[in-house]
């Protein structure tokens, strides 16, 4: 029975954990901008790089 109550406890303090991180998370701006990484890749520089022409000699 004390068993149970370690893992409720420990339950209990990783789930603080977590949420304190996400708080964290959403006040230093992490979720700000959810619109320009779904468009992103529709705005890629279409020029190859230096690098790339490098390796296909």
């Amino acid at each position: 029975m004390s068993a149970l109550f370690v893992l409720i406890c420990v339950s209990i303090v990783v789930a603080i954990g977590f949420l304190a991180a996400f708080i964290w998370s959403v006040r230093s701006g992490q979720y700000d901008d959810d619109y320009t990484p779904s468009v992103r890749m529709l705005f890629e520089n279409k020029t190859p790089s230096k690098e790339n022409k490098s390796i296909k000699k």
